[in-house]
């Protein structure tokens, strides 16, 4: 398959993507999406997507980083691609650029966390290479 991978960078482009984005973060609303990548760009946060017709059907969040744990790193938020375009190497081609894109910007590792129900992401992360290496805990803190 040959599909050209981009980096979102107008709102227009932004925009596009958020269809994709919903089917695995239903939580989001779309008037807010594009202000909500705007403010997470600050933070080194990148959207690529994979169209086909001119549409993305698969899009990745992603940024690289550095730690103590891991080094320079890049750290996957977000890989989904559109449930009517499952099954098509979609996700394969944007992982493979993600690994690509990680190469080059020097990162020794490319990390992501998954719900513990998805469970046939969870395969397909295991068939691309990855490993299972860590559980992932979290605590809610109390607002006002």
């Amino acid at each position: 398959m040959s599909a050209e991978i981009r980096i979102a960078e107008t709102d227009d482009e932004i925009a596009a993507c958020f269809p994709v984005i919903h089917a695995l973060r239903p939580h989001l609303s779309e008037p807010e999406f594009v202000p909500l990548i705007r403010r997470m760009e600050a933070g080194a946060y990148r959207l690529a997507y994979l169209a086909e017709h001119g549409r993305p059907v698969a899009v990745a969040g992603f940024r690289i980083g550095e730690n103590l744990p891991w080094g320079r790193f890049m750290y996957v938020d977000d890989l989904v691609t559109d449930p009517a375009h499952r099954s098509r190497g979609h996700g394969r081609t944007m992982l493979s650029w993600l690994k690509r894109h990680a190469a080059e910007a020097g990162c020794g590792q490319l990390r992501l966390d998954s719900g513990v129900q998805r469970k046939d992401a969870h395969r397909f992360y295991e068939r691309e290479g990855m490993e299972m290496v860590s559980l992932h805990f979290m605590m809610p803190i109390p607002g006002d």
